[in-house]
């Protein structure tokens, strides 16, 4: 009875604290708002920035996990490249350490006093933000009354000849890495499982059931086994995703296995406990901090090493997919529950990206089927209608992902974002329509044997080059307000529909053109009109949505 007491104590303090680090991690998050996600693919130009950034996140949101879900969302994305997800990667492993520092300090006689201030706080206040605040308290508070409950439990325990036979055994590295794996990948976090290690261990200080030489290769196996989640994640994703949680894992496999040679032939572990001598949860956080950032100084150097590494295991890239239609940044995993972690950053940039995409595609379909009443043929014909075809595949496929954004949880800008996505999207698709009545009209003129006047035929030259200079400001973000200056050129393309109707009358009355060439001109001439007016509307929608920070590849 007294032992399933104990068992029942244990697992009621592992509750606790798997919940207190929920409470503290969701409320540092909720202080640090979004911009906390958007600053891991804005200070991230070379490997050191990346490194500290990656630390820092981790450190505030206290899940070196979730930081690699979020990198493997933003290379989905294509916010940033291999090289600079490494190096966050790098980094959110230093700062998943900060939990077990703090757990060492065993302030536990002041544990409750956190937890009232933090409650009090949480209950009485209204503002968000305090609340925030209060959970941080009120969940580390709980962090320190947990380890105690895990303590207590283990203490009748700690010199049980069982226990400490089956605790010894955890010396031989590969039997210690692997519970290391497996108990990280049962409670989902390293950080946690560092802590209760820490419980267990200073439970048993008296006895000395567990000690750092013990210990060490079950945490260096929570490294490994926080790849998982991060893999689990890249299913469904892009090659590129992919081969982001594959460095994850290489870089953590290969770090264990260095330090696990330098501690089977170097006293590792002795080094590491004279740094703080009977104090064996400090000596666990130490070493854990010794792990991670000694296994990032030495492979920091190899960054390109293991990159290149990915890009064998994982070959190939999206010029394979050359003539089918698909989704380049939005994916079929960011429609599963567990990637919304990523954050609403992620799932902006991506529809963003796969807009402009779309918007290429439906102005180079325009361009062509201005081209084809020039010159129009059968082959021109296909690929406008080809390109039609994938204009309609992208506008469904987008507006489906925009339709499931809107079902989350959103702030009110992210939602008027998405809402101003949607409209960019319908107006492009407008935009492909107005180009498939231009090519009827190319093979009306061919099938009828017309042809426009030397003077049509240059007015439709200058509306190639207005089309094409616009849907360059919509594309290519060079400075200026880009609304200011679509504005001008749709009121450039009013000023020439008009002059274009007069001057085709003009025509009309010398007997240059012929009747029916003309009004299939004039029908075309509204097509051109209309199209102005899209881009306008994309244009206008655009202010509304943010600029995708798209990974740069400047790495020292």
């Amino acid at each position: 009875m007294e032992l399933f007491s104990s068992i029942l104590s244990l697992l009621s303090g592992l509750a606790i604290f798997m919940y207190s680090m929920k409470m503290t991690s969701g409320g540092l998050e909720a202080v640090a708002g979004n911009k906390l996600k958007t600053v891991l693919q804005k200070l991230t130009d070379n490997r050191f920035k990346g490194v500290g950034v990656g630390a820092g996140v981790t450190a505030l949101i206290q899940s070196s996990t979730a930081v690699t879900v979020m990198v493997i969302g933003f290379v989905n994305a294509g916010l940033l490249d291999l090289h600079q997800a490494l190096y966050v990667i790098m980094g959110a492993n230093i700062g998943t350490n900060i939990t077990s520092q703090l757990i060492a300090f065993d302030i536990g006689e002041f544990a409750p006093i956190l937890a009232v201030v933090g409650v009090f706080v949480v209950i009485f206040t209204k503002n968000k933000k305090f609340k925030s605040i209060g959970e941080i308290v009120t969940g580390l508070g709980f962090i320190f009354i947990s380890m105690n409950i895990m303590k207590a439990a283990m203490e009748p325990y700690a010199d049980d000849p069982a226990l400490v036979s089956l605790l010894s055994k955890m010396d031989n590295p590969l039997l210690g890495i692997l519970v290391g794996i497996i108990f990280v990948n049962i409670i989902s976090s390293s950080a946690a499982a560092v802590g209760i290690l820490q419980a267990l261990a200073m439970a048993s200080a008296g006895a000395g059931a567990i000690d750092l030489q013990h210990a060490m290769y079950i945490i260096m196996g929570f490294n490994i086994g926080t790849c998982v989640t991060a893999l689990l994640s890249s299913i469904g994703t892009t090659k590129m995703a992919v081969r982001a949680a594959l460095m994850h894992l290489f870089f953590n496999v290969i770090g264990t296995l260095i330090f696990t040679l330098l501690a089977v032939f170097l006293p590792v572990a002795h080094w590491v406990e004279l740094l703080s001598p009977n104090d064996v949860a400090r000596q666990l956080a130490n070493f854990h901090l010794v792990f991670n950032l000694g296994g990032t100084l030495l492979l920091l150097p190899a960054g390109e090493l293991i990159v290149k590494l990915v890009n064998i295991v994982v070959p190939g890239d999206e010029s394979e997919r050359e003539g089918q239609q698909y989704l380049k940044y939005l994916t079929p995993a960011m429609l599963r529950p567990d990637f919304q972690i990523a954050g609403s950053s992620v799932y902006i940039t991506a529809v963003t990206n796969e807009i402009k995409r779309m918007l290429e595609k439906a102005a180079n379909n325009v361009s062509r089927s201005l081209r084809a009443v020039l010159d129009n043929n059968d082959k021109v014909q296909q690929e406008i209608d080809e390109n039609e075809e994938y204009v309609d595949y992208l506008n469904k496929e987008i507006s489906y992902y925009i339709s499931h954004c809107l079902t989350q949880d959103l702030t009110e800008e992210d939602a008027l974002t998405y809402s101003a996505l949607f409209k960019i999207t319908g107006n492009i698709e407008r935009m492909g329509d107005h180009a498939t009545n231009i090519a009827g009209y190319a093979n009306m003129l061919q099938n009828k044997g017309l042809k426009l006047s030397e003077y049509a035929r240059s007015e439709v030259e200058s509306m190639i080059d207005i089309i094409e200079k616009t849907v360059k400001i919509l594309t290519h973000n060079d400075g200026g307000d880009i609304h200011v200056r679509v504005a001008k050129a749709e009121q450039r393309i009013d000023d020439m529909t008009d002059q274009y109707r007069s001057n085709q009358l003009d025509r009309m009355k010398t007997g240059v053109c012929s009747g029916e060439a003309c009004v299939i001109y004039s029908e075309m001439l509204t097509d051109f009109e209309r199209l102005g007016d899209h881009m306008l509307n994309i244009a206008e929608a655009q202010e509304r949505v943010p600029e995708p920070t798209v990974g740069r590849r400047g790495r020292s």
